[in-house]
């Protein structure tokens, strides 16, 4: 378990973690959201020991990764800019990742070569930035790692590669209860993998929970009705948002799905209809009734 304990981080004036406690679940994929300067990667650096933090603790199972190489050697991280040794190939770099990372595994590291298209004796230096990204990848993949931490985990791959690194996340997850921990401004390409997402702004931690348990309490209802309820008949109902476009009602509300739509049923709808809202949905609803600036936080 990735824990952290009063965890603060600051670079010069900036306070880039202000006094931050969490944990993330074992063998759990991790979502970790936020604009742009957030402080996602330094997260995932202070994950990986690449950082200290400056007061607190941050670690795995209580062992802070700083001063660990054994746990490192448990770690992959990829950064927003993959690192190669100068002028090495991708078979050279496969050659160095053995020599560092006793978990390292030939076999698993020629499975993945069939799987990215990639000419192992190329310079890296002369691939794409989607290649370089697919090797590094590659050359993580193959250490096993008990967890893998990716920074912008699909920039740079097309629609099969990403497809492709799903698959091979999820093959960790379910084989080796490898936990992953992905930072992204992109809550979409994050939905359909995450089970658990976090939320950072402004050196804070906003939310932390399951994804499936953030949008299960939170439902869209569209309404339309003959004569339209004043707002305030809905008082009985947890609102969080409430929009009127001539006689259609769209509103947000947390609750019990079923009790909800029994609630509207009092009304006669003439059409009833409750949809789940996506994971970008959800946190701008959350956020917007928390008071943030729903803009500066996500876009």
């Amino acid at each position: 378990m990735i824990t952290a304990r009063n965890l603060t981080k600051r670079f010069g004036d900036r306070v880039a973690f202000d006094n931050v406690s969490f944990e993330m679940e074992e063998g759990a994929v991790c979502g970790l959201v936020g604009s742009n300067g957030s402080g996602k990667s330094t997260l995932l650096r202070l994950i990986s020991g690449v950082y200290r933090a400056d007061s607190g603790s941050i670690g795995i199972d209580g062992i802070e990764t700083f001063d660990h190489p054994m746990l490192k050697s448990k770690i992959a991280f990829l950064g927003d800019t993959p690192y190669f040794l100068p002028q090495s190939t991708l078979a050279e770099m496969s050659r160095f990742y053995s020599s560092l990372y006793p978990n390292f595994n030939a076999e698993t590291f020629r499975q993945l070569q069939s799987v990215f298209p990639l000419d192992a004796r190329k310079r890296l230096t002369a691939m794409s930035k989607g290649q370089q990204r697919q090797a590094a990848l590659m050359l993580l993949l193959a250490t096993e790692p008990q967890y893998l931490l990716m920074d912008e985990a699909f920039d740079g791959l097309d629609v099969v590669m990403r497809r492709v690194l799903a698959n091979l996340i999820m093959d960790g997850v379910e084989n080796r209860g490898m936990t992953t921990v992905i930072a992204s401004h992109n809550l979409r390409e994050l939905e359909d993998l995450c089970d658990h997402v976090a939320l950072i702004h402004d050196g804070k931690m906003l939310f932390n929970d399951e994804t499936e348990r953030l949008k299960g309490g939170l439902h869209k209802v569209q309404a339309a009705f003959r004569g339209v309820p004043e707002e305030s008949a809905f008082d009985g109902l947890n609102v969080l948002k409430c929009d009127r476009t001539g006689s259609l009602l769209q509103m947000v509300i947390r609750g019990d799905e079923e009790e909800i739509l029994e609630y509207f049923k009092r009304f006669d709808p003439v059409f009833l209809e409750s949809v789940a809202p996506s994971l970008e949905e959800m946190f701008v609803y959350e956020l917007e009734v928390t008071g943030y600036d729903v803009k500066n936080i996500l876009h």
